[in-house]
């Protein structure tokens, strides 16, 4: 019976001390060694936001590599987005880079702030929230904006890239209100 109780102690000893030399980043995500299918929208185990880039050689043929960007994913850590959100956003898995481009576009914009996206898929909502917040737009508001309202606030982020603007306002010299959100990120 010692002997046996020994024994356990003995296995269970050593398979502690594998478990302690064992790499402490097994199994967590490093945007170099991600795939190109699943690297865009990936957070990395540091929480930097990982990012598809292309590379053309002499020859001709191009290559595709995942690495970390300096934008961090906030409260997220080691996450590969899911392919439902992927789809519910109005997403690619191939973009290259990180860009608020897409807010320009009223098809993305309505599937970025569709129910199935917004309220399902807080990486890919926190991401384009801190892009737009960076165009001096507040997310929510802008998905708000119904009709010609969304393409007011389109037109004025296109041009200004700045702050929507209130022109009806007179509360500021020239009629202007600039209109300030907090900068977190909707839970």
């Amino acid at each position: 019976m010692a002997s046996q109780k020994a024994s356990a102690f003995s296995s269970f000893a050593i398979v502690l001390a594998l478990a302690l030399l064992v790499d402490g980043n097994f199994g967590n995500i490093e945007c170099e060694n991600l795939e190109k299918e699943s690297c865009a929208y990936a957070v990395s185990s540091m929480g930097k936001r990982c990012v598809l880039e292309k590379h053309v050689r002499r020859s001709g043929a191009e290559e595709y590599a995942c690495t970390a960007s300096e934008i961090d994913g906030d409260k997220l850590k080691n996450w590969i987005e899911s392919d439902e959100c992927i789809k519910a956003c109005g997403l690619d898995r191939s973009a290259l880079g990180i860009s608020s481009d897409f807010l320009l576009e009223a098809r993305f914009v309505k599937q970025l702030c569709s129910n199935e996206c917004y309220h399902n898929c807080p990486n890919i909502v926190d991401l384009y929230f801190n892009l737009a917040a960076g165009e001096g737009v507040y997310l929510p508001k802008f998905c708000e904006a119904k009709g010609a309202n969304a393409r007011r606030e389109m037109t004025e982020l296109r041009s200004s890239g700045f702050a929507t603007v209130a022109a009806e306002s007179p509360e500021y010299a020239n009629n202007l209100n600039f209109v300030v959100g907090p900068s977190q990120a909707p839970s």
